[in-house]
């Protein structure tokens, strides 16, 4: 047996996993597509955010005045206006039918007509309901004796005071952006490179390497320094994938909660390295147990269906209603944690105490699965030929 410390051993095995895996090809285009998918959505999304709150309107004849007033009102429907001023009407209709401007707005100020491709935008449509209505009752006013301004100003001042008890989160759509975001990064994590450990073990033992590091490591070294190695290369790439998107989508305006995403980062880290602990031995036990490639997806598919189930159930009922009593239990469960209380700490709706559970129930998983997991794996890595019987191993 080799005299080699085990801290030295295990240090060896994760060194060789991490630097052969990062050197390779398929990580470096695999990290630089996924970047570059990720910035080509970071930007449509920019794309899609000014357009979907921003009209362009023309306005022909007696409407050019109400330019202005247009725009304010909108802004109160929350709406972004710009106006162009048109001479011809027909041309005007042409642009719109173009999709170059969202409206054509023509005739007096009290008796608009509005020409639009399809429909007119809801808020928009309020917003000249709201200015035709207005230039009416300043017409009636005017006729009545009462100065228009002032009557505006009085109501103006006549508002209700609305008191919140329970105050809505204005950024709650970017942080369930950001959680569903993080949760889709740890599932593709431990999924792709779990499955990476499983294909590692199949290839040595299949190579009979094995046989020849097993001469000098116990096979418990030889099991944690390849988890070990292979998950600090999906957290290289994580952090990499996480850290850009996150200034890509800060630059670029997407989110305005930096501290929450970056927050959710750190989190994420975390629940990384718990999950991919818990399922990567999982992976690697089980693929210990065939010794040809052809043999390992029937051995995987048990385990890769429960983090797709635990991301698929997971992610439609935090999006229902993160706070759930349902979603909370589940998040605190070791098969959902990694996926699920990272989307619901970046929401901001899990108690300390429920994180600190996880935590504890997710580190005893842990510890339990990686020595029954170095169990079966010590007793079936050497064995080569027909696939290797669990309850074989266990004895």
């Amino acid at each position: 047996m080799s005299t080699l410390t085990p801290s030295r051993a295990v240090f060896l095995v994760a060194r060789r996993e991490f630097t052969t895996k990062v050197r390779t090809r398929s990580f470096l285009w695999g990290t630089l597509v996924i970047v570059a998918v990720l910035a080509g959505y970071v930007l449509l999304q920019t794309v899609l955010l000014d357009r979907a709150d921003r009209d362009t309107v023309a306005l022909n004849g007696q409407a050019t005045v109400l330019a202005e007033p247009l725009k304010q009102t909108a802004k109160s429907f929350g709406r972004e206006v710009d106006t162009v001023d048109v001479a011809d009407v027909a041309a005007a209709e042409e642009r719109v039918r173009a999709g170059e401007v969202d409206a054509l707005v023509s005739g007096a100020p009290d008796a608009l007509r509005v020409v639009v491709k399809d429909r007119l935008n809801d808020d928009l449509r309020n917003a000249i309901d709201l200015i035709v209505r207005q230039q009416v009752l300043d017409a009636q006013l005017a006729e009545a004796g009462v100065d228009p301004v002032e009557a505006a100003r009085d109501l103006d001042r006549a508002k209700v005071d609305v008191v919140a008890l329970q105050p809505e989160d204005s950024q709650q759509g970017q942080r369930l952006a950001i959680g569903l975001v993080i949760a889709a990064l740890l599932y593709y994590s431990l999924l792709v490179y779990g499955t990476m450990v499983a294909q590692g073990v199949v290839e040595e033992k299949s190579s009979r390497v094995v046989e020849i590091l097993l001469a000098t490591l116990r096979p418990w070294q030889l099991l944690l320094g390849k988890v070990i190695g292979l998950g600090l290369v999906g957290l290289l790439q994580l952090l990499l994938i996480g850290g850009i998107g996150l200034v890509l989508s800060s630059v670029s305006g997407v989110i305005d909660v930096t501290a929450v995403a970056g927050g959710a980062l750190a989190t994420g880290v975390l629940w990384y390295l718990l999950g991919f602990f818990l399922y990567a031995t999982v992976f690697a036990a089980a693929a210990s147990l065939v010794s040809r490639q052809e043999e390992l997806q029937s051995v995987l598919t048990p385990i890769s269906m429960a983090i797709v189930v635990a991301f698929v159930v997971g992610i439609n009922l935090m999006i229902q209603d993160a706070s759930d009593t349902l979603v909370a239990v589940l998040s605190m469960l070791p098969p959902f944690a990694p996926i699920l209380m990272p989307g619901r700490m970046a929401m901001g709706v899990a108690p300390a105490w429920q994180v600190l559970v996880a935590i504890v129930l997710a580190i005893a998983a842990v510890a339990a699965i990686t020595w029954l997991g170095g169990k079966v794996y010590a007793n079936a890595v050497l064995r080569t030929g027909a696939r290797v019987k669990l309850r074989d191993v266990l004895r």
